[in-house]
Parts: C-alpha cells; sequence; structure tokens
C-alpha cells in the first residue's frame, strides 16, 4: 500500500523550499522503490526551484542519490529488494535508434516511473530529473537504479549519480582526453572539479584549472590540476596559451554554461582541438562567434550530457577506482546536512563555499 514519507518540495518560482509528507505508491511494472541514505545538492536543484528547467511546480528535489532498493514491481530483474544502488537520470530503452546502433549513453527515449508521487492532498509532484530523492524514499524505474558495491559510503556513492559523473565523463566520455595532452577546465565547482579528476585519471600531462574564485583554485589544484589562473585578474585565454607553449590546450572543458566562458573556451583551444560543453546554460542565452573561425580552427565543438556515460559500466568502475584509492571520490563531499538544511545548502552554494553539500538520511 502507499506509504508516507518525508520529502523537500519546492512549491514555486524562487520560493523557499519546504519539507512536506510525500505520498509513495507501490511500484508498477518496470519500477522500483528506493529508500534513499544520501543525496548531493546539486544545481540543477537550485535550476529547479528557480523555475529556469521548466514550471511544472511543485517539484520534488534531489536527484544525486544512492539508495537501497526497497520493492521491485512486475518484471523486474536487474535489482532486487537490498540492492545497494546509485541511482541515474537516464534509464535508456535499449530500443531506439541510438541504443540499436550500440550507443546507449546517446539514447533518445530514456524512461522514468509512470506513476506518480502526491502531497498528501493528491498533488501530482514533478520529480526533479525523473527521480526526486530528498525524501526518505522515492519511486523511480528501475532502469535509474544502478547497483554497485554496497561497501561505499552513500555520500560518495551518490555523487556518480550527476555532477561528479558529469565532470569525470566530459573528460573521459565525451573530451576523449588521453596521455600525454592538454587539458583546461573553465569553471572549478564540483563538475569542474570532476573534470580535472578525469583529466588526471586519463594520464593528461597539463591540467589549467581557470575561475575567479582563489578557493576554488587551490581546490582544484588538490584533485590535480597542475596550473591555475584566476580569469578575473588575468586573461584567460592568454594564460592558457603561454602554459601551452603559445598554442592553446588540446582539450576545453567549460563547466560554467555561460556564453563568454564558453568563448573563452573556444579560443583558448589549439587548432583541430576539442570543446567540451558541460556547464548547463539558462534558456534565453545565446552564443555569436565568427563563422569563419569556427570553420578555420577546425576541431570539435561538443556537448556532453550527463558525461557520456553508461551508468551500468561507468558507475561500478569509478566506484572500483575510489576503492583503490586511485580517485577520492570523498574529496568532493564538504558537507553532511539534513532534509531541513536544504535551503541554506543553496545558499552556501551561490556563495562558492562548497563542492557539495550531501542530505544524508
Amino acid at each position: 500500500m502507499p506509504q508516507h514519507v518525508q520529502g523537500v518540495i519546492a512549491p514555486g518560482r524562487n520560493e523557499p523550499v519546504r519539507v512536506e509528507t510525500i505520498v509513495i505508491p507501490d511500484p508498477g511494472p518496470g519500477e522500483a522503490v528506493v529508500k534513499i541514505q544520501a543525496c548531493g545538492v546539486c544545481h540543477t536543484d537550485l535550476h529547479y526551484k528557480q523555475g529556469a528547467i521548466n514550471d511544472e511546480f511543485p517539484f520534488l528535489l534531489g536527484h544525486e542519490a544512492a539508495g537501497t532498493v526497497e520493492s521491485v514491481g512486475e518484471g523486474v530483474t536487474d535489482v532486487a529488494p537490498g540492492d545497494f544502488v546509485i541511482l541515474n537520470w537516464r534509464a535508456v530503452c535499449g530500443t531506439c535508434r541510438a541504443c540499436t546502433r550500440g550507443r546507449p549513453w546517446y539514447c533518445f527515449a530514456t524512461h522514468n516511473a509512470k506513476q506518480k508521487m502526491t502531497l498528501l492532498d493528491g498533488t501530482e509532484l514533478s520529480p526533479a530529473l525523473g527521480i526526486g530523492a530528498f525524501a526518505e524514499k522515492t519511486l523511480v524505474a528501475a532502469g535509474q537504479c544502478t547497483k554497485v558495491d554496497p561497501s561505499v559510503a552513500p555520500e560518495v556513492a551518490g555523487l556518480l549519480g550527476c555532477g561528479v559523473m558529469a565532470g569525470i565523463g566530459a573528460a573521459i566520455n565525451t573530451g576523449n582526453v588521453g596521455r600525454g595532452d592538454t587539458v583546461a577546465v573553465i569553471g572549478c565547482g564540483g563538475v569542474g572539479d570532476a573534470a580535472v579528476v578525469g583529466s588526471r585519471l586519463a594520464g593528461a600531462a597539463k591540467i589549467i584549472a581557470v575561475d575567479i574564485d582563489d578557493r576554488k583554485l587551490d581546490k582544484a589544484r588538490e584533485m590535480g590540476a597542475t596550473h591555475t589562473v584566476n580569469s578575473r585578474t588575468a586573461d584567460a585565454v592568454e594564460a592558457i596559451r603561454e602554459l601551452t607553449g603559445g598554442f592553446g590546450a588540446d582539450v576545453v572543458i567549460e563547466a560554467v554554461g555561460r556564453p563568454e566562458t564558453y568563448e573563452q573556451a573556444f579560443y583558448a583551444r589549439d587548432l583541430a582541438g576539442t570543446v567540451v560543453l558541460v556547464g548547463v546554460p539558462s534558456p534565453e542565452m545565446k552564443l555569436e562567434l565568427p563563422l569563419l573561425d569556427v570553420f578555420g580552427r577546425g576541431g570539435s565543438l561538443k556537448s556532453s550530457w550527463y558525461g557520456d556515460c553508461l551508468p551500468s559500466r561507468d558507475f561500478p568502475m569509478l566506484i572500483d577506482l575510489h576503492q583503490q584509492g586511485r580517485i577520492d571520490l570523498a574529496a568532493f563531499v564538504t558537507e553532511t546536512i539534513g532534509l531541513g538544511d536544504v535551503e541554506k545548502a543553496f545558499a552556501r552554494m551561490h556563495e562558492g563555499d562548497v563542492l557539495r553539500s550531501v542530505v544524508v538520511l
């Protein structure tokens, strides 16, 4: 029968979030109920609160999560009650043209739970990225559950559900960073620092971190950046070129999502280099570049959705690397908080005080 749990909702555009009682239905065919153990506070949740993604309020926020499968619906075979899982927001369909061509990370028909979670009065909730994990339990499509080693801390594992995977994947999957490459990362929040980690993991010889906040640049060095540039006091493009023999970086990862920083990335890459946009722009943003420069500089201009990851492949691999000590996912966790502290976490995020606040239940 339906369960009543506590969850964090965004009731309207730019209104403070609040904790409400959420009704979780029993899982239907292809669905699972997951008991949430930890969920990171991601910038995308703030976008939802601000109405920058859509206006389908009220939202049940939270999506960067790990927990234990409590129950599954008819036809679910990949996970079972008791499995420790990371939730993902791109459950591949297996039948679209991308999936059938062997590129499921580009799936065009990812799916979510068909049933709706509600408030006590029956108001239907829109779960953030189809997950809604700032809650004691949530209902998802079973394909959104990726089983991983249960010995890893939930507050660490959950980060792969969005930001850390997006950054690491932008480097190793989308950017195809290789041994000896030079890489510049513009924007050193959680996603940017994850791109630094991914670049180091891929064997980059030089990793240049760019930001306007010296605190973030210091953290990027801890994560593996070999050089830093404060673009508030220096021209980022000229600094990157100077650090790469005058050529520009082989791969530039833009982790801000603004036209001005994308333009920096475009001109900071070497001829035939690659720009990867992983920062999320807002709908009104426009970009203007001379078409001759786009043609003449060659190379690739790519966007990275979720780090072009395949959760079933990438989540267990990265957890294994963390367990081996080859990457330190725990370094991304600045603080652990409760459900009632999410609004304060948004404020800390805005001030640049945290890489990740993580709700622990």
